[in-house]
């Protein structure tokens, strides 16, 4: 009697794969979720470990993450639409492309460990950017020292719910993405 194994699955091009699983994840910011519980950074970082064109590890989480924020417009009018006029919209698209060079460290050197590491840089990265953009030029907090020091403290609750979403979607994108190279050896020489 001979033992039933699981099929390899179908070939598919190792950055159509990529761009795939980071369009998902940045379309994953529709569903209901804590304030800043989201894929921004883990996206950012898988596709810097990734994809073999460095630009393309760079245009591509920036582009998933506009088509999201195209959706998002669409589902929340024009409080959301109000937000491509803001500084902070621009701060929030560096911290995505400097994330995806800070992924550039993680190229042939994937681990939990490393994930988890680059994963709270990126975070912290996003927290430091952010909230000076939310500072800087701000009628909500006087442009001081004092000023910026309450901006950093003001967005702490949230720094909590950045770093855990981030941990959770590179878990999933690194963990998912392992998963499937192991499964398919084409994969593994794609995105090497």
């Amino acid at each position: 009697m001979s033992r039933a194994t699981t099929p390899a699955p179908a070939s598919v091009s190792g950055p159509l794969l990529l761009g795939g699983m980071i369009v998902l994840a940045a379309l994953s910011r529709l569903l209901p979720h804590p304030p800043n519980f989201s894929p921004v950074e883990a996206i950012a970082l898988f596709g810097g470990a990734y994809f073999a064109r460095r630009t393309a590890a760079i245009w591509v989480p920036l582009a998933a993450m506009f088509l999201s924020d195209l959706a998002l417009g669409l589902m929340n009018g024009g409080i959301y639409w109000s937000y491509f006029l803001s500084a902070g919209y621009l701060l929030v698209y560096l911290c995505i492309a400097l994330s995806a060079l800070l992924g550039f460290g993680l190229r042939g050197r994937v681990s939990a460990l490393r994930v988890g590491a680059y994963s709270l840089l990126g975070s912290v990265l996003f927290f430091l950017v952010t909230n000076f953009g939310a500072w800087l030029g701000s009628t909500m907090y006087p442009q001081t020292g004092a000023g910026l020091a309450a901006a950093y403290v003001a967005g702490i609750p949230f720094f909590q719910w950045t770093l855990l979403g981030t941990l959770f979607y590179s878990a999933l994108l690194f963990g998912s993405f392992a998963w499937l190279r192991a499964r398919s050896p084409a994969l593994v020489a794609q995105t090497a």
